[in-house]
């Protein structure tokens, strides 16, 4: 059996799938499973051991005829037996039609008559969770695993040899953030908390790409801070899995540290994105914008949730 995945979205929702296809490979150990997904999302799949071939479509793309008659070659090669979607672009969804593949599962919506079988999700619920409802399809009632992934153990060395250079070996705190996300003032603000409440634990920021203004500016205006620099998935998790707290507002590492079961700290644009990123559990915890702006979150509900106060 060869089964596909339409999966958009980026590396963090890619992770929080990951469930479902540990779900779906322990019903078809031996099926095929592969996903389509876009360019900048297969990184993800370096920490994930259910999934034999990534396939890649920009779904966000104003993709020509062209794109399509590959996309068709693609699918119709590989002879998929079932197909599942998420809210795949429906030109993409008319495809999988178009093939004639017996078993196609999506979301219940207006086109649901290109599918063999439609589900109604719940989207406003824990991310994992909604992804792996659709496997009732298959039969399936047990509940959702825990988000987990797969880290090559070469990571887990390059991060373990990184710490020692940086002389991390009592623990760090580790930072992540996004250009213009969240001001660097308020940045700046934390990490002074940091260093006064806490001055013997190095703060680290986290570079997830090779020119990072965010990382730059931070430098700038922060003395004594260090840097670690994965360039990969799996380095990153690995990273942020050896940290003593992790304070981010980046949607793709956040999913890491649910994975590696970090202790979290996330700033959010709403109480409906903790909702869906964030399991229940005392590690990880949601600072959420009253306002959908994540740059108006006050530095005193940062360090409330740091501190516990």
């Amino acid at each position: 059996m060869r089964i596909l995945a339409l999966v958009p979205g980026g590396i963090g929702d890619q992770i929080y799938f990951f469930p479902t296809l540990e779900t779906l490979h322990s019903k078809y150990p031996d099926a095929k499973i592969d996903v389509l997904v876009e360019p900048q999302a297969k990184k993800a799949y370096r920490v994930c051991q259910y999934v034999s071939e990534v396939l890649l479509f920009d779904y966000q793309d104003r993709s020509s005829m062209a794109d399509y008659l590959n996309l068709l070659g693609v699918i119709r090669d590989r002879e998929f037996e079932a197909v599942i979607s998420y809210n795949a672009p429906w030109a993409v969804e008319f495809l999988l039609w178009l093939n004639g593949i017996p078993m196609r599962i999506g979301e219940q919506k207006s086109n649901s008559w290109v599918f063999s079988d439609s589900v109604s999700l719940q989207k406003q619920q824990y991310a994992p969770k909604f992804y792996h409802d659709i496997l009732q399809v298959f039969g399936v009632t047990s509940a959702c695993p825990d988000v987990s992934i797969n880290v090559p153990q070469k990571d887990i060395d390059w991060a373990e040899a990184r710490q020692k250079l940086l002389d991390l070996k009592n623990g760090y705190i580790l930072l992540h953030g996004l250009d213009e996300t969240y001001p660097i003032a308020k940045w700046k603000q934390i990490i002074e908390d940091l260093k006064t409440k806490q001055p013997e634990i190095p703060i680290v920021l986290l570079q997830t790409k090779e020119e990072d203004p965010w990382v730059n500016a931070v430098m700038e205006a922060c003395t004594g801070l260090k840097v670690l620099a994965p360039n990969d998935v799996g380095k990153t998790a690995a990273i942020i899995a050896g940290t003593n707290l992790f304070l981010s507002c980046d949607r793709n590492t956040i999913a890491l540290a649910v994975a590696v079961g970090a202790y979290t700290v996330s700033l959010l644009d709403s109480a409906d994105s903790s909702q869906q990123m964030l399991p229940s559990g005392n590690n990880l915890i949601g600072v959420c914008s009253s306002n959908n702006n994540i740059a108006d979150i006050p530095v005193e509900s940062v360090l409330q949730k740091i501190w516990g106060d």
